[in-house]
C-alpha cells in the first residue's frame, strides 16, 4: 500500500526515487532521521526502533553526512522525542535519552553556547518533540523555565494542548511530515530561488 502511494508520487513528478532498505534493516523515517539545515547533515537515531545499519543507507540515499545517535531508553523510542535542532544552530535535547558516546557526538558538533539541555520535566511534558518554524517553536504545554530559556534565545514558544496525543507517546513533531526541507544541496538552492 505505502509503496503504491510513493510510486504514484513519483509518477506525478513529486519525488525522484522510491528506495527500499535491505531486508532486516529498519529506519523509522522522520522520527529517527532529522535534517539539521544549519549544520548540513542528518542526525539519525537508532536503538529501540531503527537499526544502526540504516545510517549507511541514509548517507547513500541522500549523499549527505549522517551523525548517528544511539538512544539509551525505550521511553525515548525515536530521536524526535528527545532531540530538536532549532533555527540559528541551537539544539534542544534531553541528555538522559542518549548513550555516553552519543552525548559526546552531540557535544562535539554543537557548541556549548548552542546547546539547550532539556530537564526531566521538559522531556516528560513532551516539549522536546517540537516543531521549529523560523523563530517559532511549536510544542506541548511547556514548563515556565523552558519557555523563558527559549525566549532568551529569541524564540517565540507557541503552546498547543496535545494531551490526548501525548497518551500515545508523541507530541508536536510526531504530528507532522515536513515538506519544506531540502537535504540535497542543489535542491535546497533551487527551493530558495
Amino acid at each position: 500500500m505505502f509503496r503504491a502511494a510513493f510510486d504514484a508520487l513519483k509518477e506525478r513528478g513529486y519525488i525522484d526515487d522510491v528506495l527500499e532498505l535491505p531486508p532486516g534493516i529498519f529506519q523509522e523515517g522522520a522520527g529517527d532521521c532529522i535534517w539539521d539545515a544549519d549544520r548540513g547533515h542528518f542526525w539519525a537515531g537508532y536503538g529501540p526502533r531503527s537499526s544502526p545499519q540504516s545510517i549507511a543507507a541514509i548517507e547513500d540515499a541522500f549523499g549527505q553526512p549522517v551523525v548517528s545517535l544511539e538512544l539509551a531508553s525505550e521511553r525515548f523510542y525515536h530521536l524526535d522525542t528527545c532531540f530538536c535542532p532549532l533555527r540559528g544552530g541551537n539544539v534542544l535535547y534531553y541528555p538522559d535519552a542518549f548513550t555516553p558516546a552519543s552525548l559526546a557526538a552531540i557535544r562535539a558538533r554543537v557548541s556549548e553556547a548552542h546547546r539547550l539541555e532539556a530537564t526531566a520535566e521538559d522531556a516528560a511534558a513532551f516539549c522536546v518533540n517540537a516543531v521549529n518554524l523560523d523563530s517559532k517553536v511549536i510544542m506541548a504545554k511547556a514548563p515556565k523555565p523552558l519557555r523563558a530559556r527559549l525566549a532568551a534565545r529569541g524564540y517565540d514558544v507557541v503552546e498547543v494542548d496535545l494531551a490526548p496525543f501525548m497518551l500515545s507517546g508523541g507530541a508536536a513533531y510526531c504530528m507532522t511530515l515536513r515538506l519544506d526541507r531540502a537535504s540535497h544541496p542543489e535542491r535546497a538552492r533551487n527551493a530558495a530561488e
